[in-house]
């Protein structure tokens, strides 16, 4: 019996991990490294489609969101309450800081569609802010999942057409494209640059999210699901790419901000270029200001036993809204919050990561079935990627 189609979870997920600090990193990853540095993108796009379709699997086979089953692996209630504290820490304090930045992105990239003065957004209190975060936190209270899947789709495809669009107008040599995506290489000075594009890729965040969402689904064929994750999250990877392949027509060019990006390609490909990642500019940022409230609110509710239809959930959602608005409305960086978040992020990296290796190899949970040799030798190699992402965030490398 062949599955009707609908649209899936792992859009949402597409549209959280593409927002302005991605595309930020791609830019400046396109200007000064070309495309030497696709294959890392490629990379990481095949690790998060292969740990998100791990975590499908789990919260599809016990019903269960990411952080309830992760829970149920401690037994000792101190672990169980430090390891709330840690979550709830990362998640809300980093989306939270970070909100201000999806809005942020939003607004360079309605700036860059209408052309609006900077004076606008360089004043003591920024009102587009404000109305911004009007219009989002309407979404977020009247909508319901069906409602976020179609709004983040018709989002996504606009950030494809306009990435993919400026990809084509530049024009990328083929032999240089190939050899960036499929052979890796790299200098030592390109280390952060490498560790930052895996980071971005692969959000902790967006493990959580896509489990409590398929965990919420009744009746779901499980192969639906993992062509849903391959479709989604490989669009993501392939917008990402085009983004790097955008920025490497100003390859060795200094720019002030990720805006100036289409404003420098004008000159060269014309004014549909500025249009195009104005757009681009414009989804991603929106997409990551409607996602992060909402994963957050599902990590909260889960961690706190709360169901994700009560009050809590959309308390939690326009929290992180609000305190993004605000940060944004008067151009204060949070940086303590930021820390913070970092510290804790580093933190429960590894722990994520070791948490679902034993979620996968426990038969008891997984209902009779065991992760395979090769799964468990990939997840060891992600385990020790998400240790070297901790050390970042740690501050331990430099």
């Amino acid at each position: 019996m062949k599955t009707k189609y609908a649209i899936g979870p792992a859009v949402l997920v597409t549209a959280a991990f593409i927002g302005p600090g991605t595309i930020t990193l791609c830019i400046l990853s396109g200007i000064n490294n070309g495309t030497s540095l696709l294959w890392v993108l490629v990379l990481s796009t095949m690790i998060t489609i292969f740990i998100q379709n791990i975590v499908v699997r789990i919260s599809h086979k016990n019903k269960l969101g990411l952080a309830t089953s992760m829970l149920h692996q401690l037994h000792h209630p101190h672990s169980k309450i430090a390891f709330k504290i840690i979550v709830i820490g990362a998640i809300f304090g980093g989306n939270a800081a970070y909100e201000a930045g999806n809005i942020s992105g939003f607004l360079i990239g309605l700036q860059g569609l209408f052309e609006i003065e900077n004076s606008i957004f360089n004043n003591s209190f920024n009102w587009l802010s404000v109305l911004a975060g009007v219009g989002i936190a309407m979404i977020l209270f009247f909508g319901n999942s069906s409602l976020f899947k179609k709004v983040l789709l018709i989002i996504v495809i606009v950030m494809s057409i306009s990435f993919v669009c400026t990809a084509f107008i530049v024009k990328p040599s083929i032999t240089q494209l190939v050899r960036g995506m499929f052979v890796p290489s790299f200098q030592l000075v390109d280390t952060l640059t490498i560790i930052g594009l895996v980071g971005t890729t692969i959000v902790p965040y967006n493990l959580f999210l896509h489990g409590a969402l398929v965990s919420q689904m009744s009746e779901t064929n499980l192969r639906y699901l993992i062509k849903d994750t391959y479709y989604a999250v490989g669009l993501g990877g392939i917008i990402s790419i085009c983004i790097i392949i955008s920025a490497s027509a100003l390859e060795g060019m200094q720019l002030e901000n990720a805006a100036d990006l289409g404003h420098s390609l004008s000159p060269i490909f014309g004014d549909t270029s500025r249009l195009l990642l104005s757009f681009g500019f414009l989804a991603a940022g929106l997409s990551s200001a409607l996602t992060a409230p909402i994963a957050t609110a599902y990590v909260v509710c889960e961690c706190l036993n709360v169901k994700a239809t009560s009050k809590a959930y959309k308390i939690t959602a326009i929290s992180v809204l609000v305190v993004g608005v605000f940060f944004n409305s008067y151009g204060y960086v949070p940086l303590d919050i930021i820390r913070f978040a970092q510290i804790a992020n580093g933190v429960i990296l590894p722990i994520i990561g070791i948490l679902i290796f034993v979620i996968i190899n426990n038969r008891q949970v997984m209902q009779g079935q065991k992760a395979s040799k090769i799964e468990n030798l990939i997840f060891i190699f992600i385990i020790l990627l998400f240790s070297v992402l901790s050390g970042k965030s740690l501050g331990i490398l430099i």
